[in-house]
């Protein structure tokens, strides 16, 4: 498959979503969420204090950003201000990341669990892979009136998400499980249950993630410069190289069938 690049000059870009005919970004340290056009124009949408991270809308068209170091949501109205969609402090028990907007506007989002960087500083990857290895974290589901509760429990570092078989599943990368694990959605409220392994992944620490047409996932590697198409059981249909180890993926431009790829050096 051939690559290019696109955008360069990113701080840490992360949670690529397309929308509205151009791939939206968060740039957690230059504190921006970004737009870019096919053909790698730039546009700032918007600008905040505290890591942007997860992004989604609501069926109104309303923008929803994770803040990370606040560990709140927040909504952008139609006139560009901010309000605060959700405090997940209650959920969370450190950076809230990445996030999934459902059609209905309930969104799913993950959180480290505990200071992942600290931890690497002293303990270094392989540690963190380990089981049981460092603490877990909950996954928090945000109903659309902002009301929070916990979706999941005890996940390593639950980080991208994907919706298939229709929205009935829902398959969150668990990053240092290095597995996808799966849940049944309760179409009423958005509640998860039957949890089980969608794929063990071995080696791959899956960051990112992106529903692929054919209903395989595309898998950012944290760890290695790649990303990789995976169908249900573990089985690899392709791999993609990159320059750099591959944090986030989404799927998007015209028919929705090229792969973007977000990458950083650490």
């Amino acid at each position: 498959m051939r690559t290019t690049t696109l955008v360069e000059g990113l701080r840490f870009g992360e949670c690529p979503r397309w929308h509205a005919g151009r791939l939206w970004i968060s740039d957690f340290y230059d504190g921006a969420v970004l737009s870019v056009g096919e053909a790698g124009e730039v546009r700032r949408e918007v600008e905040l204090d505290g890591e942007p991270a997860g992004i989604g809308w609501l069926p109104d068209g309303r923008l929803l950003v994770c803040e990370r170091l606040s560990r709140r949501v927040l909504r952008r109205e139609a006139d560009g201000s901010l309000a605060e969609h959700a405090d997940l402090n209650r959920v969370a028990t450190f950076h809230i990341n990445d996030m999934l907007v459902d059609p209905a506007g309930r969104a799913y989002v993950g959180n480290f669990g505990f200071d992942l960087d600290a931890f690497l500083a002293e303990h270094g990857i392989p540690a963190a892979l380990a089981e049981p290895g460092p603490p877990s974290a909950d996954l928090a589901l945000i109903a659309a009136d902002g009301t929070v509760s916990v979706a999941a429990p005890d996940l390593r570092f639950p980080n991208g998400m994907a919706l298939t078989d229709g929205g009935r599943t829902l398959v969150v990368a668990e990053t240092l499980g290095l597995r996808l694990s799966a849940f049944a959605v309760d179409p009423a409220d958005g509640s998860l249950s039957d949890r089980r392994v969608w794929a063990a992944l071995g080696e791959v620490a899956p960051d990112g993630i992106a529903l692929d047409p054919s209903g395989a996932i595309w898998v950012a590697n944290a760890i290695a410069p790649e990303c990789r198409l995976v169908v249900e059981g573990g089985e690899v249909r392709q791999v993609v190289e990159t320059s750099q180890p591959t944090f986030a993926c989404g799927l998007g431009g015209a028919g929705g069938r090229t792969l973007f790829a977000l990458t950083a050096p650490d």
